[in-house]
């Protein structure tokens, strides 16, 4: 048969496949469905077509839904920088910047999306809740404890994460009033001594 010299036109999906921006499309699409539903209600095709992508593509980029949900839900920020940031300045208030970073990353909007996710699916999934307790309290709250050279670092860090988590349920998850719209400030001088405590002094 003769050839024509024309290449032949690939099929709309490898098209797709090709674009450096579908990988972007789809964690977008999965945080925004983690978010409004967990790791349970969130189902890989409900995620393509928030994406406008075919669902075999979620399976070419990640493999499978746990590998999206991590590459999805990774930490909004370097917990190194973060450490190093947060432990730097006076110890008597070291509480108060403990929660105003906290309170921070609540209130930009893409990382409030990453960690409503987080936290609606712990709450349904084991293997989600695994997963957040070791990036958040091992991997970020327990290392800036363990620095401030205080004994029982692990007992601290899980008191500081209940405190936290339960900050957020309360402020961001069900939006009770006035917690809800209450200043930063506010909120950092109400909870900021009950962290400190947690962190300085004596259990």
């Amino acid at each position: 048969m003769a050839r024509t010299g024309r290449r032949p036109k690939r099929p709309a999906d490898e098209d797709r496949a090709a674009s450096p921006d579908t990988r972007l499309a789809i964690l977008a699409a999965a945080r925004a469905r983690f978010a409004q539903s967990g790791y349970d209600g969130a189902s890989t095709r409900a995620i393509a077509t928030a994406a406008g992508v075919d669902a075999a593509l979620i399976h070419h980029y990640f493999g499978s839904k746990q590998r999206l949900f991590v590459a999805a839900m990774e930490l909004p920020f370097d917990p190194d920088a973060v450490r190093k940031a947060v432990i730097a300045g006076p110890r008597d208030a070291l509480g108060e910047r403990i929660v105003r970073f906290f309170l921070d990353l609540w209130e930009e909007p893409v990382r409030r999306q990453i960690l409503l996710g987080m936290v609606r699916s712990a709450m349904t999934d084991p293997e989600a809740a695994a997963m957040v307790r070791r990036v958040v309290v091992e991997g970020a709250i327990l290392p800036l404890v363990a620095e401030t050279g205080v004994t029982l670092p692990a007992v601290r860090a899980t008191l500081v994460g209940s405190q936290l988590m339960g900050l957020a349920l309360i402020r961001y998850i069900l939006c009770v009033e006035p917690l809800a719209g209450a200043p930063i400030e506010t909120v950092v001088a109400a909870v900021g001594p009950t962290i400190q405590r947690y962190v300085m002094d004596p259990l």
